[in-house]
């Protein structure tokens, strides 16, 4: 059975819950994070002790008004804690800097820590502060509830080696979606976890030669290619077009993430439309079926 669902990320919203007229809402310079305020009352919770380490810096998002804000500024912010660098330091800027970063309330900001703090990413400590759990293994879910940022936000966190890339005729499967183009560029990437540097999934997308041409193959090492066709490339995406099946794992699948072969796997398709209605991406992943669990939420009106 294949279950779809199309996100819309033409329409954007900002501050929803904050201010009625709309306005764009997007990141703004966060100060460093405040030192911890001195108590003589005791205390049996632990947090990390403060170092010298660079601030952590959350990224940028722009809101959809189709989603739950507190959904997106949750997987905004889950994507840049999995994605930061070494060195970063562990504690995150308060309620209130983070609320205004995102540009959303400060009840929207702490339901959103509130879903990282029940999957183990962060842990919270009264007057003290909130704290990336360094060593938190996540659970993975392939949801398909989700704006630009949230489909980021579900292939962050990994190491990603791009196993290769070259100009293809366009696959006859794929043939629909490139009715215009006699060729498309494959692009091949195995992700691994980050601390395990066990295989997760490995990647194939087809993307649009003219498109292709402007990718880097260091920034596909670094972002997922929904990252790079949006924030670098510069492509203004209008929409992505989920599907996710149930399959049997065949040689290669079975190879490079190291299931045994027709093992189940998850089998996900993305269709990466731009402004003019055009397809600019295909992208095919296949999810290990011991490491990845189905999701879809949907919501009464």
């Amino acid at each position: 059975m294949t279950d779809s669902h199309e996100t819309a990320t033409g329409e954007f919203a900002t501050r929803e819950d904050v201010d009625a007229r709309g306005g764009s809402a997007s990141a703004s310079a966060l100060p460093s994070a405040p030192s911890p305020a001195p108590s003589s009352a005791p205390s049996h919770a632990t947090s990390p002790a403060p170092s010298s380490a660079p601030s952590f810096a959350p990224d940028s998002l722009v809101l959809n008004r189709k989603l739950p804000l507190w959904y997106q500024v949750s997987q905004s912010l889950r994507a840049s804690i999995l994605g930061r660098p070494q060195d970063a330091s562990l504690r995150l800027p308060t309620e209130e800097q983070l609320a205004t970063h995102y540009g959303v309330s400060v009840l929207t900001m702490r339901q959103a820590l509130k879903e990282l703090e029940t999957e183990g990413l962060i842990s919270r400590h009264r007057r003290r502060g909130t704290f990336i759990e360094p060593r938190a293994r996540r659970a993975t879910p392939v949801r398909l509830l989700g704006s630009v940022d949230a489909i980021v936000a579900q292939q962050s966190g990994d190491a990603t080696t791009v196993l290769g890339h070259g100009t293809v005729p366009v696959p006859g499967d794929l043939a629909e979606f490139f009715p215009d183009c006699g060729e498309v560029v494959s692009f091949r990437r195995l992700r691994r976890d980050g601390e395990s540097g066990e295989p997760t999934n490995w990647a194939e997308n087809a993307v649009r030669p003219e498109v292709a041409a402007r990718i880097d193959l260091t920034d596909l090492e670094r972002w997922p290619m929904t990252k790079v066709l949006h924030d670098i490339v510069g492509v203004k995406i209008s929409r992505i077009t989920d599907t996710v099946e149930a399959r049997l794992a065949d040689p290669v699948t079975a190879d490079l993430l190291q299931v045994p072969l027709l093992s189940p796997i998850l089998h996900y398709t993305g269709v990466t439309y731009d402004e003019k209605g055009r397809v600019v991406d295909v992208a095919r992943i296949r999810y290990r079926g011991d490491r990845f669990s189905f999701s879809l939420t949907v919501e009464a009106r």
